[in-house]
C-alpha cells in the first residue's frame, strides 16, 4: 500500500506533453506509479475535476533573511511553490565578516526594498562563510525546499572592505581570493553565483552594489569558479551597456567553464524592441552550443503605488509631506477627509523638472492604471489614468488620488515599467515562449514596499491559461513545463519537476476554475512589525512537498518536510 494516492485528477506532468486522466502513488519523497491501476493508498486525496501539477519551482527570489525566520516562505508559498531558489542580483547575507553584518542589511534593503528593522531583528546570524550560512538554513524546518546562490555584493565586501563596497577596482589577488570564495560556496552546496550590473541596484545609503562596475578580469575570473567546481549557473542583472560589450563576456564565459549563464531579459520602453536583439544572439549562441540563457518575466516589472508604498506621486506634495509621518491609521482618517483631500490636490508641486523614473512616478498618467480587484495586468489604454481623467473632465491627479483610496484607501495604482512599451502583453508572451528562456524574476520576498509578484507562477494559469483576451493564450503544458522541469534542470535539480515515477513527489492539486488572485494588501507581519505587501490566491487544493500534504485548502497543514538543496540534484533511480 502506498503513502499517498491521488487519484482521478488531470494530470499535466511536467514533460510539456498533453493532459491526461492519471492517479498517481507516492511512497515516501518519491513518486512510485503513475498511471490508471496505481494500487491503493494509506491516504486518498479525490482529485477528480482537478489539474494535478508538478510544484512550482521558482529560481529567482530573495528570501535570503525571511528564509531565517519563516517556515513558509509565504508569499510564494501560498502559491504552490515547492522550491525556490535565493541569492539573486548579487546581493545576500554571506560570507560576512563579524560587524559586517548592517553593511549587508542596508544593502539588500536598498535594493530589493526589505525593512531594514525587519531583517535586523529577525536575521540570529551565527555565520561567517557562505558554507557556514547554509549550515544555518539546514537546520531551520521549512514548508519548501531552499536553493542557494553565492552573491557578489557580499563576496567583494568580505574581501575588498571598503574599497569592495565602493566599486573600486579589484586587484588579481583579489580576484583570485574572490574566485576561491565562491568554489568553496558552490563546494558548499550552492547552486550558482549571481552579480548585478544595474545603476538601478543601489544601496540604502545610495552605492552601487558592490560588483556593479566590475571590469572583465573580475566577472570571468570568479566565473572560472563555476568551471571548476563543475556546477552552477552564473545569473546577471545587468542594463546590458553597453550590449555588445556585456553579451561578449558573458558568451565567453560560459563557452570556457561550459555553465549557464543566465540574464534579465525584459523589454525596455528606452529600446522597445532590444529583447528581440537578446533573443536572437542567444539563438546564434545555442545554435554553436551555448548557454547564454534569458530569463524572462511573465508580466510586467512595475511599481503599485498606494498611501503606504515606497512611493507614490502624493509623496511630492508639499501638503502630504506634512501627514507622512503620521501613523498609518491616523493618516487614512486624515486622507478620507474632503478637505485635506482638497488642500493636496490644490497646492501640486512644479513636477517641470522631474526627470527618470521620477518623473513616471510623479505624473506618468499615460501609463498608470487602476489595478483593481481581481487585479488587471494587461490593461488597455482606454483604462489608464490619462483617459479616465480626459473622458471624466478631472485632473489625473485626481483620479489617482481616489484610486488609492479605494478599498478605505488600500487601493493601487499599478504602474508597468519594463515589459509594457506596446500597451499588452505580447512582447512578454512572446518571450516567455522563446525555446532559450527561462521563467523567472517574480522577486519573491523582495521589494516589500512597491512589487507584489510572488504570484507569477500563479498567473500563468489564471491569465496566460484561462483568461486572457487581449491576444492569444498559451496552452497549459507549456506554461507547466516552463515553471517546473525547465526552471529545475535549468538550476542542475534533476530530481524534480515531472510527475514521473523516481522522482520526488512535489505536487499541486488546483481547481483551475477557481483559481484566484486577490488584489495585494499592506500588512505588518514582518519581524519588528515591518511592512511588505502581499498577495493571497484560491484555487490550490492541495500543496504537496517531499510527498507531504503542507497546504490543505490555502491552508498550511503544519508539516515542515522542506529541505536545503545542496548542490546539483540527481534523479533517483527505482
Amino acid at each position: 500500500m502506498h503513502d499517498l494516492v491521488i487519484r482521478g485528477g488531470t494530470v499535466f506532468d511536467g514533460t510539456g506533453g498533453p493532459a491526461r486522466k492519471a492517479d498517481i502513488a507516492i511512497d515516501g519523497d518519491q513518486i512510485a506509479a503513475v498511471g490508471t491501476d496505481v494500487g491503493e493508498g494509506r491516504r486518498e486525496i479525490d482529485a477528480t475535476g482537478q489539474l494535478v501539477l508538478p510544484g512550482w519551482v521558482d529560481v529567482h527570489t530573495h528570501y535570503d533573511g525571511q528564509v531565517t525566520w519563516d517556515t513558509h516562505l509565504t508569499p510564494s508559498g501560498w502559491n504552490g511553490v515547492t522550491t525556490i531558489v535565493m541569492g539573486n542580483c548579487g546581493v545576500g547575507f554571506a560570507p560576512v565578516r563579524p560587524g559586517q553584518e548592517a553593511f549587508l542589511i542596508q544593502l539588500m534593503e536598498g535594493v530589493e526594498d526589505i525593512p531594514g528593522s525587519a531583517l535586523s531583528e529577525g536575521m540570529k546570524w551565527g555565520w561567517e562563510t557562505f558554507g557556514e550560512y547554509l549550515d544555518v538554513v539546514e537546520k531551520m524546518p521549512h514548508a519548501i525546499d531552499v536553493g542557494a546562490q553565492v552573491p557578489h555584493g557580499a563576496v567583494r565586501a568580505y574581501v575588498m572592505g571598503e574599497r569592495g563596497a565602493k566599486n573600486e577596482k579589484a586587484t588579481p589577488e583579489e580576484i583570485t581570493e574572490m574566485s576561491q570564495i565562491v568554489r568553496e560556496g558552490l563546494e558548499a552546496g550552492a547552486l550558482g553565483f549571481s552579480t548585478s550590473r544595474t545603476i538601478l541596484h543601489r544601496a540604502k545609503d545610495g552605492e552601487l552594489v558592490p560588483g556593479t562596475t566590475a571590469d572583465e578580469d573580475e566577472v570571468l575570473g570568479i566565473g572560472r569558479a563555476l568551471g571548476e567546481a563543475g556546477h552552477g549557473v552564473f545569473q546577471v542583472a545587468s542594463d546590458l551597456t553597453p550590449e555588445g560589450k556585456e553579451l561578449d563576456w558573458m558568451k565567453r564565459l560560459s563557452r570556457e567553464t561550459g555553465r549557464r549563464v543566465s540574464f534579465a531579459c525584459l523589454q525596455n520602453g528606452l529600446d522597445p524592441e532590444q529583447w528581440r536583439r537578446l533573443l536572437h544572439f542567444c539563438e546564434e549562441d545555442a545554435a554553436e552550443g551555448g548557454l547564454l540563457t534569458p530569463q524572462v518575466a511573465q508580466r510586467p516589472a512595475g511599481m503599485l503605488l498606494g498611501w503606504e508604498s515606497t512611493v507614490h506621486p502624493f509623496v511630492f506634495y508639499p501638503e502630504y509631506q506634512k501627514l507622512a509621518a503620521l501613523p498609518i491609521d491616523a493618516r487614512r482618517k486624515e486622507l478620507a477627509d474632503p478637505a485635506v483631500r482638497a488642500r493636496i490636490l490644490e497646492n501640486a508641486p512644479d513636477l517641470s523638472a522631474f526627470a527618470g523614473v521620477i518623473a513616471v512616478v510623479a505624473k506618468g498618467y499615460d501609463t498608470m492604471f487602476p489595478l483593481g480587484d481581481p487585479p488587471d495586468y494587461e490593461p488597455g489604454p482606454e483604462k489608464s489614468i490619462a483617459a479616465i481623467a480626459k473622458r471624466e473632465g478631472r485632473d489625473p491627479a485626481e483620479v489617482v488620488y481616489d484610486v488609492m483610496q479605494e478599498r478605505d484607501g488600500e487601493g493601487f495604482v499599478y504602474l508597468p515599467l519594463l515589459g509594457y512599451a506596446g500597451g499588452d502583453l505580447e512582447a512578454i508572451r512572446e518571450m516567455m515562449l522563446h525555446p532559450q528562456a527561462i521563467f523567472g524574476l517574480s522577486d519573491g520576498g523582495a521589494h516589500c514596499g512597491l512589487i507584489c509578484d510572488a504570484s507569477m507562477p500563479t498567473y500563468l494559469l489564471t491569465h496566460w491559461a484561462r483568461d486572457r483576451d487581449r491576444g492569444e493564450r498559451i496552452p497549459i503544458e507549456f506554461l507547466v513545463e516552463s515553471q517546473t522541469r525547465r526552471t529545475a534542470e535549468a538550476f542542475g535539480m534533476d530530481d524534480r519537476g515531472v510527475l514521473e515515477p523516481g522522482m520526488k513527489a512535489d505536487v499541486n492539486v488546483v481547481d483551475f476554475d477557481a483559481l484566484h488572485i486577490h488584489a495585494p494588501e499592506m500588512v505588518h507581519d514582518l519581524p519588528a512589525e515591518g511592512r511588505r505587501l502581499i498577495q493571497k490566491v484560491d484555487g490550490y487544493r492541495y500543496t504537496i512537498c517531499s510527498g507531504e500534504v503542507i497546504y490543505e485548502d490555502g491552508e498550511p497543514t503544519g508539516a515542515l518536510p522542506g529541505k536545503l538543496i545542496r548542490g546539483p540534484q540527481a534523479r533517483a533511480s527505482l
